[in-house]
């Protein structure tokens, strides 16, 4: 067979190409073959006593979620995540906040089973931008978090863009949909945009942030909140000295009214002999005792108390002032906090808001194992405010593998 220029370079072509599909194919099947399954199962016991007429509450509840994340092929990676929670030896005395046992307390861990994440991402040059359902998290989650506590976790559908480079990053996203902690009947569609911007100095993070949010329901009800935080830490002699200083502003548009009001954290820290203590004062403003500083995408359990008084902020505010200790004793470690309550526009009938300590003791049994137990006690302040004394413990055990 005699080859011609033109049959030689067709040839070439035709073996390029399919070498360089030959390749494609090939790292395509190394990213599916460096794909992991992970699953994480949380077993929790619960327990509410308040002093009203509700009765007392009881929930013994099992999470499991599974999750699958691909490998990398040309910078594009993707992860899909199941999330199921049961009740558990038919312990199911509680109002689960989608309609059953109202006649009790609330335990906010309905029975579901759902996509909890599902996105594409893709990942170069300080570049990462994901594209779908997915966790979103911002500074500690005062302002955007997972409420990772709950057994049904929150997550966001849209997309997230962040860069980084040396010491700055940079973030936006665009939510379409709030996927709640409870169950999918009460999940909101949105038109919410979050935007968060942060500079490591030698003596700190500095952050600004603005969060634009909206739930898509015809309505007004736009809630824009604007802010700027400083976090750090420093040694003094062989004493590790926190400090951590925040301010935002925020409006909100109602169906027929305007509201503003501002937010204040100070906090100082300070570890030695294995024992840190904390020192903060926490301001969710009032706009004239009408409306409250509001935080709808936090993870909320993690501020105010465990006992979870304050997931709504009273139209007189909040002023939360606090004093922690932590450390490690017994291959865990342990927390107790004090909180005390009180309005910051207080009105004739509500100015205390009560008080609240909080123990904590976790640890880890091995690789795979954890677990822990914690309480809760708040004290009720003036009747005008609407709250009652209420207990709560938690038990739980973890699996991770």
């Amino acid at each position: 067979m005699k080859f011609n220029k033109t049959t030689l370079a067709l040839l070439l072509a035709g073996t390029a190409s399919f070498s360089q599909l030959s390749y494609a194919e090939a790292s395509l099947a190394d990213a599916l073959s460096a794909s992991t399954v992970k699953t994480d199962m949380n077993l929790r016991y619960e327990s509410v006593s308040q002093d009203n007429a509700l009765k007392d509450a009881d929930a013994l509840t099992l999470r499991t979620r599974v999750t699958l994340a691909t490998g990398d092929y040309n910078n594009l990676s993707a992860v899909i995540e199941f999330e199921d929670s049961r009740q558990v030896l038919g312990m199911d005395s509680y109002n689960d906040t989608v309609g059953n046992n109202g006649d009790h307390s609330v335990i906010a861990d309905p029975e579901t089973t759902e996509l909890d994440q599902a996105f594409v991402q893709y990942k170069a040059d300080g570049v990462t931008a994901k594209l779908g359902r997915q966790v979103i998290t911002f500074d500690g989650h005062r302002f955007v978090g997972h409420v990772g506590w709950r057994q049904d976790r929150q997550t966001f559908d849209g997309a997230t863009f962040a860069y980084a480079a040396d010491d700055l990053t940079l973030n936006y996203g665009y939510i379409t949909q709030r996927n709640r902690i409870f169950a999918e009947a009460k999940d909101l569609d949105s038109k919410d945009h979050l935007l968060n911007a942060s500079y490591k100095t030698s003596v700190g993070k500095l952050t600004a942030y603005g969060y634009l949010l909206e739930v898509d329901n015809g309505i007004s009800n736009g809630l824009d909140t604007y802010g700027a935080s400083f976090t750090g830490a420093t040694k003094l002699d062989s004493t590790k000295i926190s400090y951590q200083l925040e301010y935002a502003t925020q409006d909100a548009d109602s169906a027929d009214m305007s509201y503003s009001a501002d937010y204040m954290l100070a906090e100082i820290g300070a570890g030695f002999s294995g024992v840190t203590a904390k020192l903060g004062y926490e301001v969710l403003g009032s706009d004239d005792g009408m409306y409250g500083f509001s935080t709808p995408l936090a993870t909320l359990h993690k501020f105010n108390g465990w006992s979870d008084q304050f997931l709504s902020t009273p139209k007189e505010g909040l002023a939360d002032l606090y004093v922690s200790l932590s450390g490690k004793a017994l291959s865990g470690k342990w927390a107790v906090t004090y909180h005390d309550f009180s309005a910051d526009d207080a009105s004739a009938t509500v100015d205390d808001l009560g008080s609240e300590i909080n123990a904590l003791y976790a640890r880890p049994f091995n690789k795979m194992l954890s677990g822990g137990i914690k309480f809760a006690a708040y004290s009720a302040g003036d009747a005008g405010a609407g709250k009652v004394d209420t207990d709560k413990v938690w038990v739980w055990l973890t699996a991770k593998f």
